[in-house]
């Protein structure tokens, strides 16, 4: 009988206080949620960027987007990020790849829209498609949406989504990740943007893209050990 009561102490105390590693998942989710605002807070001080446009095709500056949205990412202390999520890490004793996990979901969800990240004042022109927008690109954003092609001065398709490019430096080696696009012509074949640098030969109207989401810090640098 003693036995049976000692049994049933240890068992309402280990539901009292769980086992190291063991903590709820939101309790985590909402650390790492934390680190991530301050990161986005960082990158955000100096949006909304104003961008300029021109020439026909009216194209907004691949050059002020270029500068907004990568200028922003360099704002984030990575190192400093890394280290907090893995003292999370050790805190609760998570593995890397679920704290990476939990890090690239709250990434995502604190994305924000392209109304929030640039101010075009005409609404006609055309936001590039370049490799530097792509990189920042929430998934799923943008789809559907008309894509004109600069030299043709005419719509090509509909946009269909992400994808990316490996590639190596012919002189330094170094590996090097290009994000392009995809997109479904008029008569519904899907086409590549082609593995190269994209600056302003592919846009689509800012109308229809400022309020889709448009800015997503990636979680590339992030190091956990």
């Amino acid at each position: 009988m003693i036995k049976s009561i000692a049994l049933y102490c240890i068992a309402i105390v280990g539901m009292a206080f769980p086992a190291a590693g063991q903590a709820p998942s939101s309790q985590i989710q909402s650390r790492v949620d934390a680190v991530v605002v301050k990161a986005y807070e960082a990158a955000s001080v100096q949006f909304p960027c104003k961008a300029k446009s021109g020439g026909s095709p009216k194209m907004v500056r691949w050059q002020d987007v270029a500068k907004c949205v990568n200028y922003a990412n360099d704002r984030v202390d990575w190192e400093d990020i890394s280290r907090q999520l893995q003292d999370i890490r050790k805190e609760f004793r998570v593995q890397a790849e679920e704290m990476l996990s939990l890090a690239e979901a709250s990434l995502a969800s604190h994305k924000l829209s392209f109304d929030k990240v640039f101010i075009i004042k005409d609404e006609r022109a055309l936001l590039p498609l370049s490799n530097s927008l792509l990189k920042f690109l929430p998934e799923g954003s943008l789809q559907d949406l008309p894509v004109f092609e600069k030299a043709l001065k005419k719509q090509v398709g509909t946009f269909a989504g992400l994808y990316s490019f490996d590639k190596s430096g012919e002189l330094s080696g170094n590996r090097s990740r290009l994000v392009l696009f995809q997109y479904n012509d008029l008569k519904g074949n899907i086409h590549s943007a082609a593995e190269r640098l994209l600056l302003d030969q592919f846009g689509l109207p800012w109308k229809d893209a400022k309020s889709q989401p448009g800015f997503r810090l990636p979680a590339d640098k992030i190091s956990l050990k």
